[in-house]
């Protein structure tokens, strides 16, 4: 292989032109004609004895050249590449220029990563947003951690109130005539979790064990079983058990029992410590996806399609693993949501273009402070992913060093950029705050929250 010459015929396009010697060429040609000789029947000769001179006179003398080139371009291109020091960023386009007894000249076509225009990234001003912590928010805390404790016990001496768990059978009559849909036994139905038409857990309080009881209802009108919307109707209950809730008292045996803390108060000061440093990551999230947008802000790039197409592959296929994890796969979760494949890709578009767009800023970023990385700093992630991941090392170094290289020299980019940026702690207004908090979980669970809904729906279809 020898290469040519490289030509930008278009922004963010290269061509490089290289050539194939005669000698390589025409061994390749050899091994294509002893590969497909065996399936050619030529007149006067028997399978797979015909020589290569008369299949070329009846195919033409190109009759093997598509298996020769298929086999010879791929790894002279790479070589070309290599040489040329092209950063490529999609597949190339070959074509073939010309075969002639000097051997063949290939022209390749490939998009390459653009080039980044960068404006003064120092002195960005950004807020850092702590919330603190209250009083209130270590008790919720605590109330987790007690219900998280807690256990269930029967209740046989009293009628059954709000907050207890209802064991009851159930059938529905609408005009005196059972509905599909509206009867169940040895239901578990928490009152006051207003989880059934409205009124009907209101008027299973106050029975005991073994009533049985008509509880009239009224179907909203916006209830989605057209027959019943806005209807009247009737349910024939029967309750057949009461559970409660029973939780642990607040004490010194509650902390001894769910921490290594002998006393209340040593545990609820660790849980406000616990709270507080999450408050400060929370914060440190929102300065740095700040600093990426001001960053971005800077930047002027135009990005060839291929790397934004090449991104969306990626978190396609980060997503298909998450599924994996849950016992799903992509294949299954586009069938249950009702989705193809093409608006699987859309949804991953905006996120994509963020990506793409950032890690060549902060690429920029490392080229123009000198970031490197060192030995030490590779050490040092190997031995992070290894702990992360409960791996051994060696499984951990099998990680490429290259790409891991990059990664951290990215990371280093980053800091580098905060590092320039004036950032002032604050404290967060509490409508602010409970916005943020309600919008991060939604973010952070969309993807969990749409699974889960398709392993239900899964789930009843196998039953």
């Amino acid at each position: 292989m020898s290469l040519k010459s490289v030509s930008n015929p278009e922004k963010n396009v290269a061509e490089l032109e290289f050539t194939i010697d005669k000698p390589a060429f025409d061994a390749a040609v050899n091994k294509a004609y002893r590969k497909n000789v065996g399936q050619m029947n030529i007149p006067g000769f028997r399978k797979g004895k015909a020589p290569k001179a008369i299949i070329e006179k009846m195919y033409g003398k190109g009759v093997f050249y598509e298996d020769a080139l298929q086999e010879l371009i791929p790894p002279a291109y790479q070589e070309a590449l290599t040489e040329s020091k092209i950063d490529a960023v999609s597949a190339p386009e070959y074509d073939v220029d010309t075969i002639d007894e000097n051997g063949v000249v290939v022209k390749a076509k490939v998009f390459v990563k653009p080039e980044v225009e960068l404006e003064d990234y120092s002195g960005f001003e950004i807020d850092r947003e702590i919330i603190p912590v209250k009083e209130e928010d270590v008790d919720r805390e605590v109330e987790r951690i007690r219900n998280r404790n807690s256990r269930t016990i029967e209740v046989t001496d009293r009628a059954a109130a709000m907050d207890d768990t209802a064991v009851i059978d159930y059938m529905g009559f609408n005009d005196g005539v059972a509905f599909e849909g509206g009867e169940a036994e040895n239901y578990s139905l928490k009152l006051g979790s207003n989880t059934f038409i409205p009124g009907f857990e209101d008027q299973i309080v106050g029975h005991v064990i073994g009533d049985e009881f008509d509880v009239n209802v009224t179907f909203p009108e916006e209830y989605h079983e057209e027959s019943l919307k806005g209807k009247p109707v009737v349910f024939k209950v029967k309750l057949n058990a009461i559970k409660m809730t029973q939780l642990p008292e607040l004490d010194d045996e509650f902390a001894k029992d769910v921490s290594e803390f002998d006393t209340l108060d040593e545990y609820r000061a660790d849980l406000r410590r616990k709270l507080e440093e999450s408050n400060k990551n929370h914060a440190d999230m929102h300065v740095e996806t700040a600093v990426i947008d001001k960053l971005l802000e800077k930047m002027t790039v135009e990005v060839p399609e291929p790397m934004y197409a090449a991104e969306q592959e990626n978190q396609l296929r980060d997503f298909d693993n998450r599924l994996r994890m849950q016992g799903m796969d992509l294949s299954t979760y586009l069938k249950y949501t009702g989705m193809d494949l093409d608006a699987m890709r859309a949804q991953f578009r905006p996120q994509a273009e963020r990506q793409t767009k950032t890690r060549l800023a902060l690429e920029k970023v490392a080229a123009l402070e000198n970031i490197e990385v060192s030995d030490d700093d590779l050490e040092k992630e190997y031995e992070e992913i290894a702990k992360r991941y409960s791996v051994d090392l060696e499984q951990a170094k099998s990680i490429p060093a290259d790409t891991l290289k990059e990664d951290i020299k990215i990371r280093k980019a980053l800091d580098a950029v905060k590092s320039k940026a004036v950032i002032t702690d604050v404290e967060a207004k509490p409508e602010e705050h409970d916005h943020d908090h309600a919008h991060d979980h939604e973010a952070e669970n969309t993807d969990n929250t749409e699974e889960t809904a398709v392993e239900n729906k899964a789930e009843e279809e196998n039953e």
